[in-house]
Order: C-alpha cells, then sequence, then structure tokens
C-alpha cells in the first residue's frame, strides 16, 4: 500500500498497489448500443441544456431547471422524489431493482452577476441576473443522459441494479449535497459517477479544497452622519475592522489556505450612519481541520471588530464541504472509456468562434488540452476550487471527470465559460461526458469485483477510525443564500 499525504495536517490518502480487479468488459456491441442510444438522444439533451442555460436560476430557486430535468427522466420511465430533504429544487429519480446501486449527480444552478449571451465578444444580457459560469446547464443534462442510456442498457441485457440520479441544488454555495449525505440519502449507494465541464478531457482523479461560508452581520445605531454622528455606531466600520483584521491573517496560516469575501450590504447612503452592514466569507484549504481552525480565527475577528465600533456581530453559517477523496480505481476505469470513445473536432464555425473567444480570454490560462485528445491519468492531483461533491465522495466511493465544454484556457465562473455553454461546442462536450459516465457506469454493473476494489480503496482512504461529521452541523439549508444579488 502506498501511502499519501494529503494536506498540511497529514491526513492520509491511500492507494492500493494491488493489481487492478479483473473487468468484465462491455462487448464492442453493448458499447455500441449505449453510445448509440445517447447519439440519438443528443438533440434532445442539447435542446435540454439550451433551456437550462436560458433559464439561469440561481441556487435554491432553480424551480424551471429542476422541473426541466424530471421531466426527462419521467418520459424515460424512471420514478422521481421532488422537495427531497426540505429543499423544494432538489430531487431523485430511480429506475431498476436490486443492488447494485449506482448513483450520477446533477446540478443546474447558475452563478449570479454573469450573464452572458452565447457569443465570443462581452454582451451581457440585459435584464438577466446570472449565467452558467460553470456549466451547470450541460452538467445536469449530460447526467440525465447518462442515467437514461444506463436504464435502457439495464432492462435490454437484464442485468440487475438500480440506477439512481441525484438532482443536486445551489452547488455555487447552498452545499446541497452535503445535506443529503448528512441526512443518510447515500447510504445504500455502491458507487457514485460525477462530471464537470472544463476545458479539457480527463478522468485524473485531483483533490479538490474543503470549505466553511457563511455571513457576518454587523449591527449598530443609526444616526446622521454630519449633524450627530457621535450617537451613530456603524455597522459597516464593523465589516471593515473585521477585513482589515483577516487581511493580516493571511500571513498566518497554512500556505494553501484561501480566504475570500464580498461585502453583501454596506449600508444605504452616506448620510445615515449604517445601522446594518453584512460580509459573506469563504475559508478553504485542503483538510477540513485548518479550515475549521480558521474559521474560528475569521469569527474572533469579527468579533473584535464589534468590540472596537461598539457594535454587534452574529455569525451565520451557509455551508461547508469535505475535501474531495480521489478514487483512482473508479478513474482508471473511466479513462479507459474516455480513450476509447476520444475527444471531438470543432466545425469550421465553432473553430471561428473559439478563435474569437481566445482572443478576449485574460492572460495565465493552462496550456495544453483541447478536445481532440485526452489529458494523461495522472494520481496525486489537486485541485484549486470546492465542491460539495467532497462530503459525498467519503460517504461513498466516487468519480469524477471533465470533458472539454469550453475553449482551451476558459476559467470557470467567467463570462467566457457561460458563452461557451450555451454553444455547441457545450454540446458536444455534454455528449461525451454523457457516454463516459454511462459506459464506466455499464462495466460497474457488470464487475462486482471492479466495485469491490473502488470500495477496498475508498475504506483505505477515509481510514479505520473515520467518522463523517457534517461541517454545517444540524443546520436545515440556507435557501436564501442568495437572496441579497
Amino acid at each position: 500500500m502506498n501511502m499519501h499525504l494529503r494536506g498540511a495536517a497529514g491526513l492520509l490518502i491511500a492507494t492500493l498497489a494491488a493489481s487492478p480487479a479483473v473487468a468484465a468488459p462491455l462487448a464492442k456491441a453493448e458499447s455500441a448500443q449505449i453510445t448509440g442510444d445517447i447519439d440519438r438522444r443528443s438533440p434532445a439533451l442539447s435542446a435540454l441544456a439550451t433551456d437550462i442555460w436560458n433559464y439561469a436560476e440561481v441556487g435554491f430557486h432553480e424551480q424551471k431547471s429542476a422541473a426541466r430535468l424530471q421531466k426527462e427522466l419521467k418520459q424515460a420511465g424512471f420514478q422521481v422524489e421532488t422537495g427531497v430533504d426540505g429543499m423544494p429544487t432538489a430531487f431523485i429519480a430511480s429506475a431498476g431493482k436490486g443492488g447494485p446501486v449506482i448513483a450520477l449527480l446533477a446540478e443546474y444552478d447558475a452563478l449570479p452577476g454573469l450573464a452572458q449571451a452565447a457569443d465570443a465578444d462581452r454582451h451581457p444580457i440585459e435584464g438577466q441576473r446570472a449565467g452558467h459560469a460553470c456549466g451547470h446547464n450541460l452538467l445536469g443534462s449530460a447526467s440525465v443522459g447518462a442515467a437514461i442510456a444506463l436504464k435502457k442498457w439495464l432492462e435490454r441485457t437484464g442485468t440487475p441494479g438500480t440506477v439512481r440520479l441525484y438532482g443536486t441544488p445551489a452547488e455555487e454555495g447552498g452545499f446541497a449535497k452535503v445535506f443529503l449525505v448528512r441526512d443518510g440519502y447515500f447510504k445504500d449507494v455502491d458507487v457514485t459517477l460525477a462530471w464537470h465541464p472544463g476545458d479539457r478531457n480527463s478522468a485524473s482523479q485531483s483533490q479538490m479544497l474543503s470549505v466553511i461560508s457563511g455571513k457576518f452581520l454587523f449591527e449598530g445605531l443609526p444616526s446622521h452622519a454630519a449633524a450627530a454622528p457621535e450617537r451613530g455606531r456603524s455597522a459597516l466600520d464593523g465589516v471593515e475592522i473585521m477585513n482589515v483584521a483577516v487581511n493580516y491573517l493571511r500571513e498566518h496560516v497554512p500556505q494553501e489556505t484561501r480566504i475570500h469575501y464580498t461585502i453583501t450590504n454596506g449600508g444605504d447612503q452616506p448620510n445615515i450612519v449604517p445601522a446594518s452592514a453584512e460580509s459573506f466569507y469563504y475559508v478553504r484549504h485542503y483538510d477540513p481541520e485548518v479550515v475549521k481552525d480558521i474559521w474560528g480565527r475569521v469569527t474572533k475577528a469579527a468579533e473584535g471588530a464589534a468590540l472596537a465600533t461598539g457594535t454587534k456581530v452574529s455569525v451565520r453559517l451557509i455551508g461547508g464541504t469535505y475535501s474531495t477523496l480521489p478514487n483512482y480505481t473508479l478513474g482508471r476505469i473511466a479513462d479507459r472509456h474516455l480513450r476509447d470513445l476520444g475527444g471531438f473536432t470543432y466545425s469550421p464555425e465553432e473553430q471561428a468562434y473559439a478563435a474569437r473567444l481566445k482572443a478576449n480570454l485574460p492572460p495565465g490560462g493552462r496550456a495544453g488540452g483541447g478536445p481532440d485528445s485526452v489529458e494523461p491519468f495522472v494520481e496525486g492531483r489537486k485541485g484549486p476550487a470546492s465542491t460539495d461533491v467532497g462530503d459525498v465522495s467519503w460517504a461513498t466511493p466516487t468519480l469524477q471527470i471533465s470533458t472539454a465544454t469550453w475553449v482551451e484556457g476558459t476559467s470557470p465562473h467567467s463570462w467566457q465559460a457561460v458563452s461557451a455553454s450555451g454553444t455547441s461546442i457545450g454540446n458536444k462536450g455534454l455528449v461525451l461526458a454523457a457516454k463516459t459516465l454511462a459506459l464506466t457506469g455499464a462495466e460497474l454493473f457488470r464487475s462486482p469485483d471492479e466495485i469491490a476494489a473502488a470500495r477496498a480503496e475508498f475504506e483505505a482512504g477515509r481510514g479505520k477510525d473515520f467518522h463523517y461529521t457534517a461541517l454545517i452541523g444540524d443546520q436545515p439549508p440556507a435557501l436564501d443564500y442568495t437572496d441579497h444579488k
């Protein structure tokens, strides 16, 4: 067994050095049937993704998007449970019978402030609040496509098992998956298959950052800022002094820590001493224990700022998720299928669009990649972002792949990602992801040894003394966390 240190605190990830489990490969005809099913459904999947791109609904408000995905699944014969775990836009769709249970994850929330037309130049959509800057319109649609293809394959071959799709809202800050894990909705899942849009095709498994987020509400005393400033106590002063204190804290945290914030409420107008002000903070690190420690220090900075300004502060925890626990057994299976499928090519129109968009990308993007190649499979990779898939990966062996839905060099959470997610380039990446997930799922249904190997790696990675405790505690979902936008 090769042991790799995980994060500064020395949490361990174990990768098994034993020989891979013996696969029960799909016959070429079976694989062709699965990919053919997805090809035939690709116009419907593209229309699904385009509809959700147009809806562009923010976290916990994705009523149209969730309903649209559910409609597609119901028409394919899935049983759909809605409003799961107190979240109106969360749902679970199931098909098949018995075990194993293989889950797929669907996301469909957009990001506030990033509305953009599907154009290679910057063209915000007037009056639109949000945009799919992380490609979740594609993410949910491809997972639905894979789930439907797996259902048809189970029925066609008479293979026992259940395919289950989790419709998970508010990945961008609401952390719906964490609540589902905490409340036991993944307890009978054998393997979870996930993917994410990107600028390259890869099945390498990355360790992502753990995160805690929350809002700090300062309350003071209003007064006329010119006639009676001495009678006021500025809540905005509390926010700003907290920010200064946290910025000095950056020198004294572990190297891989990330702290970022916005001021979501800074008062009304300058001639009124602000009675209320609010900041929204994220703290990240690969080790959740480090995140908890730093979050406590950020909270102390808020308390000190309140003391210094004569205000009061309250903290509202919004979310928190573990870092992802990579599963290389699953990654190698998906990598094989992704390589067999290969990438895809751009049409002349897509090439022209990509060239124009590339000219509008900021400097500093990663070199390499692109739609027509598959990245080398690498172990031990660290990712620079966070996802609530993290908690899922500590509850069940979990795969996450990416496909080139965006032009090479595009960063997530950018207007360029919004644009490409609404084009045929995004849809081609969607189809590749759906095929890779469906083929991987079918092989796992056929191969109990591979599921057992993935489970053994998972158990070794967690460690025998691991006990899951959600970073968000026992609080309910923050269904209004985007309402300030």
